[in-house]
């Protein structure tokens, strides 16, 4: 179990939501250079064909998948019903079956139990990011099986005699995240980790005798440990001095060896082993990107290795006994995600995606036979070629690093056009927008709009060079690569100079604000979603079970107790009088991590300066938007305010709003 980086998790449809999940993907393509020349219009624009939020959003989103111990079927969430909740499908295709009926809050599927019949699956209120652990029956009824209403429980994973399974939860102290395991006999938990430390759980011996964790010490460095439930004892692995990432991935089958990520006296993340017996460590695999996990399948037969390459996840599967990747036969075009091996390991469900395709379920057998397509998620009415695939591309920025980002061009620009632009900002701060569907994105650039998405300093996949150059800078050096973004736009010759607008959500919502209120004669209008106003506030007021990470996060962003004066000057509501230009703000009012009264109170300041000033509030969301009416809400409202405020304003107007 892995904690993720502030902000990144909650906003589904606008960051690729780099999760502790396992994200594969296939051979992805070289990145375009940082000399290449601008795309260009072309003399006779094609018609393209533009679509309603209601066509985008009739568009399924499925997400996680298990196979049945039988391999009889796949197991995955879909919110074809308007809200997450979960199906299955048979491995030889078919039909879907709907298998729970949630009308209120999402259900995510964790896994099939033994018998196939019953299954787990993940529930919170309204957002509220209070997980439970459900059992749901055959009959329909569901059990929540970790009770407690103040208390946040996550499945960790199952024993190997599927017997029980593990599973971390805060009802003891909510600052502390304690090891369970779970008979599913009687659905008894008992414990088995007491976590005083504020470790982070990251992998369970087959044995059950070890277990690994990491602790945090700031968001570049961490330490490894080994915990013996036999001897009671708690190992440091991992002393070192300097800036240093140690993360456990998984233990090898036999259980004396624990392989771990680390990024050692290297740029990017590798994998290594460390010796139970003789505590020696040695290297097992390493790539010229981040490996972002590896595991091994139940019984050992085959090892996963995901890489994090220029915003796609490139998978390898090798076989364990010889160290040999296997030999795959043509895979559907696109990025492999969520691959999972079945228990007798003769099966793998995964998901392809794209920047212009959303997921769809597709199972394959290690027989040599070709993947079986079990899902069509497209809405039939949306044709792909209408639709942008994104394209890698490098600008300098104001310092001359290099800064990568995402292109995406409306078809249709004719030569001489200028369109107006939009700078996309992900969550994070330490996330990073990844080529794949968003119907948010297709939707704007469906509509007109150039989109850049900019991976800016401190974003993740780089290296850690990259990943730190934004520490203690927030609001000010990340700001000037959007900024810098600009040139970019502008060289490419169809791109509106004076009609750059800045869109983003979490941590990229904050950028938005900070771009208008620190930058406000830059941008032309901004849409800020769920975004952080006043980091003082945000850093007091962040969730108990952030516990293992509080420090690493102050020593990131400040600490409110002793860099106050820091965190009041990159808080965009105490200059919010210095913003001029047209705002959106969208909220969710049971937002655990940026509260509800960040955005009430810089709707309030911005108003003050007779700008125009939008605000929607979704009473049952959370951080991040998961239910479909809800979406297209707050998707068609964005359009209608860039509409206004910026594809039909004139130039005027965009540079003197507000003044």
């Amino acid at each position: 179990m892995r904690n993720t980086s502030m902000f990144a998790v909650g906003f589904i449809a606008f960051t690729a939501f780099i999760s502790s999940c396992q994200q594969q993907a296939t051979t992805s393509q070289p990145a375009a250079p940082a000399t290449e020349s601008a795309p260009q219009a072309q003399a006779t624009a094609p018609a393209t064909k533009t679509y309603t939020i209601e066509e985008f959003m009739a568009t399924t989103s499925i997400r996680g998948n298990a196979i049945a111990t039988d391999n009889s079927k796949v197991l995955y969430s879909s919110n074809q019903t308007g809200i997450y909740n979960a199906f299955e499908v048979p491995v030889t295709g078919g039909e879907p079956k709907q298998v729970t009926s949630s009308t209120d809050n999402s259900v995510f599927v964790i896994s099939y139990l033994p018998d196939n019949k019953r299954i787990l699956y993940a529930s919170d209120k309204g957002g509220n990011e209070i997980t439970h652990i459900y059992l749901h029956n055959p009959d329909g009824t569901s059990r929540d099986l970790t009770p407690d209403a103040k208390a946040k429980s996550e499945f960790a994973e199952w024993s190997h005699d599927k017997k029980s399974f593990f599973y971390i939860s805060n009802k003891r102290d909510p600052k502390f995240f304690d090891l369970y395991e779970m008979d599913v006999a009687s659905f008894t938990p008992k414990l088995v980790f007491r976590n005083d430390k504020a470790l982070d759980l990251g992998a369970i011996s087959r044995n059950k005798r070890y277990l690994a964790f990491t602790k945090s010490i700031t968001t570049n460095n961490s330490d490894l440990y080994l915990y013996d439930t036999k001897t009671k004892q708690l190992k440091h692995l991992s002393k070192h001095t300097g800036d240093i990432q140690y993360r456990p991935e998984t233990f090898t089958p036999d259980d004396k060896q624990l392989y771990f990520l680390t990024d050692e006296g290297q740029e990017y993340t590798y994998l290594k082993s460390y010796d139970l017996a003789t505590g020696k460590t040695a290297i097992v695999e390493k790539a010229p990107w981040d490996i972002m996990y590896s595991y091994f399948s139940r019984n050992g037969k085959y090892r996963v290795t995901g890489i994090n390459n220029d915003a796609r996840t490139e998978v390898k599967i090798y076989e364990t006994a010889t160290g040999q990747p296997i030999s795959l036969p043509a895979m559907p075009s696109g990025d492999i995600t969520a691959v999972r091996i079945s228990d007798d390991e003769k099966l793998m469900s995964f998901y392809v995606n794209s920047s212009k395709s959303p997921n769809n379920l597709y199972v394959y057998s290690f027989d040599g036979q070709q993947p079986r397509k079990l899902t069509n998620t497209m809405n039939p009415k949306i044709s792909e070629d209408d639709l942008v695939e994104g394209k890698v591309v490098r600008y300098k920025s104001f310092d001359g690093m290099e800064i990568p980002a995402l292109l995406y061009t409306p078809k249709g620009i004719a030569e001489g056009e200028k369109r107006p632009a939009l700078l996309w900002i992900h969550g994070g701060p330490g996330g990073q927008t990844r080529l794949n569907y968003s119907p948010l994105m297709q939707y704007l650039v469906n509509h007109g709009y150039v989109l850049l998405a900019v991976n800016n300093r401190g974003s993740s996949g780089y290296g850690k060079t990259f990943f730190a150059a934004d520490d203690q800078k927030h609001g000010d050096a990340d700001l000037k690569d959007c900024i810098a973004a600009k040139d970019y736009l502008n060289s490419t010759g169809f791109v509106a100079e004076d009609k750059i607008g800045i869109i983003g959500g979490s941590y990229g919502g904050y950028m938005v604000l900070a771009g208008l209120a620190f930058a406000p004669d830059e941008f032309a209008v901004g849409v800020d979603i769920f975004g952080v106003a006043n980091w003082l506030r945000t850093l007091q007021s962040i969730p108990p079970w952030w516990e293992s990470f509080r420090e690493a996060l102050y020593k990131e962003m400040g600490n409110p107790k002793t860099d106050s004066a820091a965190l009041y000057n990159k808080s965009p509501l105490f200059f919010a009088n210095q913003i001029k230009k047209p705002l959106m703000v969208l909220q969710g009012a049971n937002d655990p991590r940026v509260l509800k009264v960040e955005s009430d109170e810089i709707v309030a300041a911005v108003k003050k300066n007779n700008v125009p000033v939008e605000y929607m509030v979704f009473p049952d969301e959370g951080h991040g938007f998961v239910k479909k009416e809800n979406e297209i809400k707050g998707y068609s409202a964005i359009l209608d305010f860039l509409d206004t405020y910026l594809k039909k304003a004139p130039a005027e107007q965009t540079r003197t709003s507000g003044q």
